[in-house]
């Protein structure tokens, strides 16, 4: 790391541990403002120096401790794997960088205590940069049978007849009413949500996503639920459990049938192609009175409008990583992959070169990650020149 990157370090650490001087504030405010990368590898080290400070790591002082501590605790949310020898060299830079942060912070933390403040941290000016876009979370909107909405959020409990909520995920029980009354569940761009049905049947919905299923089902008759629109992951409940009952997956091109199995569909509207991937057991899909079935391993790829179905073995880890909390892209281009990252972080993506859409990328982020360090790991693979983030739209070159 040279000189110049070394003292820029310390300033960031200086800011963290709020023992900057007007003149350092200043400084570092002008190297922030002077290109969108700056911005971005402040707010990254912020946000790493944060959550080392919650954890309680920030008072160590040996560097590679320091790293190792962080990694465990970590781990499961900031590691990447990008498949290139630059991106080895840029996860080696991060590590010796944020352990340097934070001997930095443990080193002025300990200086603080004896030395003079010549300026008073209290009345010295904010350094304001754009704020990261975080990631998406578990929020829904319920729309019931008589058009009341109610927004499902974490730390806010919905209950009403035989639905709960705790903000985190909708389930519903087992009903006597024979009465069937439809319910709504739609998951926002920069969203996701559990629901359980009232059968027993989990399903796990993505971005920008609305299901449409009945508040209970009729003992022994074909329980029906519609993926109207975005991305759903099924387990459903074994048809013997309710008296051989089959369960259906309505959608606007297709019908999908099965007896009790796990798999997923993606169905976008902005999509001109539905998948349907086939994680165990065994479905029939039917489009326009033609029927295809799937085991385990296949994914069928349906065009809007066009009644041929193509069946092909996929990785199936891969293409629902998504539920896990990963993205994984295998050999995708970059304008799908920007179309799955505008709807988890809830942005618009212009290409100012549409040259670079078409090019393929392979790699696997973690969605906790902000959409700053995704991009810039990206970029660091050399598939994109720069990118800038201007509100809530991303502009790539």
């Amino acid at each position: 790391m040279d000189n110049k990157n070394k003292h820029i370090l310390k300033l960031i650490a200086n800011y963290t541990a709020k023992d900057i001087s007007l003149k350092e504030l200043e400084e570092l405010e002008d190297w922030i403002n002077q290109d969108n990368k700056n911005k971005a590898t402040f707010n990254s080290y912020v946000t790493i120096y944060k959550k080392a400070k919650e954890a309680n790591f920030v008072k160590q002082t040996n560097t590679e401790d320091a790293w190792n501590s962080i990694v465990t605790k970590l781990n499961n949310t900031e590691k990447f794997t990008v498949g290139s020898k630059k991106a080895n060299r840029l996860h080696t830079f991060i590590k010796y960088a944020v352990a340097a942060s934070i001997i930095f912070v443990a080193g002025f933390l300990y200086i603080n205590k004896t030395k003079e403040v010549k300026e008073d941290l209290k009345d010295s000016p904010a350094i304001v940069v754009q704020e990261p876009i975080l990631p998406g979370t578990d929020k829904a909107i319920l729309t019931l049978a008589n058009g009341t909405s109610v927004a499902l959020e974490k730390g806010e409990n919905y209950k009403k007849d035989n639905l709960n909520s705790n903000g985190e995920e909708l389930v519903y029980s087992p009903s006597s009413s024979k009465e069937i009354a439809f319910n709504y569940l739609t998951v926002p761009r920069g969203g996701q949500f559990f629901i359980q049905l009232a059968d027993g049947t989990k399903v796990w919905l993505n971005s920008d996503s609305k299901l449409k299923y009945p508040e209970n089902f009729t003992e022994g008759k074909v329980r029906e639920v519609e993926l109207v629109y975005g991305e759903a992951y099924f387990d459903v409940s074994p048809s013997t459990d309710h008296k051989g009952a089959k369960f259906k997956v309505l959608s606007k091109y297709q019908d999908i049938e099965v007896l009790g199995t796990e798999f997923n569909v993606k169905a976008y509207t902005d999509e001109d192609k539905i998948y349907t991937t086939l994680a165990e057991g065994k479905v029939s899909l039917e489009k326009e009175n033609v029927k295809s079935f799937l085991a385990p391993g296949q994914q069928a790829v349906t065009k809007q409008g066009i009644g041929e179905v193509t069946v092909q073995y996929i990785d199936v880890a891969a293409e629902i990583s998504w539920k896990k909390g990963l993205f994984t892209f295998k050999r995708e281009s970059l304008k799908q992959i920007m179309k799955t990252l505008s709807r988890w972080y809830n942005v618009d993506v212009v290409f100012l070169n549409k040259d670079l859409e078409n090019i393929e990328f392979k790699g696997v982020f973690n969605k906790k990650q902000t959409i700053e360090e995704v991009l810039t790991l990206i970029q660091n693979t050399n598939f994109i020149n720069q990118y800038k983030i201007d509100g809530q739209t991303v502009l790539i070159n």
